[in-house]
């Protein structure tokens, strides 16, 4: 929501609004990190090598034999190493491979959380945050706090009786991670305009831009869905599937609900052509950013992040979804995101 633009106040001569800004810049750079490090840890079926939340002596990994045993053992309690990884006769050096992908997610989780929280204590302590940013960016740090939550709420899922993690929980897992380094990037934006201005003059969000953003949140949505269901590899042709525009194989018998959020078939199929909706709402929304004032640099990145996304994700498919590839495809598509609100932002500004 917009709010009155107000100078910064002599009591706020002490803000330090382009230092601040800088640091959430850097946070969302580490949260897309994350982002990447996740897409990864999914791809490699990693996320349940270390079945123990624990937030603070967790930060250390095993350090002898000993150790290492410890930890394997209470992955062969899990339902993914009895009925997958065991039968295949997973050693402990290949336990080790899918340990460290999963450590070094939860090792950046908690780089953020202490990069995040140290400095902007600083920030507090010396009354250098400009007036009306607290809130925000303590909402943001515990949101930050959430995500850590959610993301054992989601491994829970796949420690008992599944062999992998609820979709449903990834999805919201990672969804949440963009949003909050979306909203980490709108707001160090707001910032910047502050300390080049030295009035507080936040954008506003626009029905196109939230239209757009809606848009792709639902592409976004059904990517995650595409690699918890691993349906990335249920039709490694394209533009068919199996020969035919609409694939067979899709279950309805549990109901619409259920194929429209859980049918790898039809998942697939959804994310597959959804992207076109996305392509067309990029090109409407970045020619109108791209009329904005200092609006041409959004609109370029946008063209260039849904352009490589798309290639990319034929290109996952066609290649029976290999790592590398499905890996870059979910930072790009990380990438769109961050150039989307970059576009709204400026869509948003006061100056149009």
């Amino acid at each position: 929501m917009a709010t009155r633009t107000t100078p910064l106040a002599p009591t706020q001569s002490r803000a330090r609004p382009l230092a601040l800004s800088n640091l959430l810049l850097f946070v969302a750079l580490l949260v897309f990190a994350m982002v990447v490090v996740g897409g990864i840890t999914r791809l490699t079926e990693s996320g349940l090598s270390i079945t123990e939340w624990k937030p603070i002596s967790g930060a250390i990994p095993p350090l002898t034999h000993s150790d290492w045993m410890h930890a394997f053992v209470l992955y062969q309690a899990t339902p993914e190493y009895q009925q997958i990884n065991g039968p295949a006769g997973m050693t402990l050096d290949q336990f080790k491979q899918i340990y460290w992908w999963e450590f070094l997610h939860r090792l950046l989780g908690r780089l953020i959380g202490i990069v995040f929280a140290l400095p902007l204590l600083w920030f507090a302590v010396r009354r250098e945050i400009p007036s009306g940013y607290g809130w925000k960016v303590v909402g943001l740090l515990a949101l930050g706090g959430m995500q850590g939550a959610l993301g054992w709420y989601m491994v829970m899922s796949g420690l008992s009786e599944r062999t992998d993690v609820s979709h449903l929980r990834l999805s919201a897992h990672l969804l949440l991670a963009l949003t909050i380094m979306g909203t980490l990037i709108w707001v160090a934006l707001d910032l910047r305009r502050l300390a080049k201005t030295g009035q507080d003059e936040p954008s506003r969000l626009t029905a196109q831009a939230a239209v757009t953003l809606a848009i792709l949140y639902v592409q976004l949505l059904y990517g995650a869905w595409v690699a918890g269901l691993n349906a990335g590899q249920v039709a490694p042709t394209w533009p068919d599937m199996q020969g035919r525009f609409v694939p067979e194989g899709i279950d309805w018998s549990h109901g619409s609900l259920w194929a429209l959020t859980s049918d790898p078939y039809l998942v697939h199929f959804i994310h597959r052509w959804w992207a076109w909706v996305v392509v067309v709402a990029m090109v409407m929304f970045a020619r109108r950013v791209r009329r904005v004032p200092g609006g041409r640099r959004a609109s370029i990145a946008i063209h260039s992040a849904f352009g490589t996304q798309v290639i990319l994700g034929i290109l996952t498919v066609l290649t029976g979804v290999l790592i590398w590839l499905a890996a870059l495809h979910q930072a790009v598509g990380a990438l769109l995101l961050a150039s989307t609100v970059w576009g709204a932002h400026e869509l948003g500004s006061r100056r149009t």
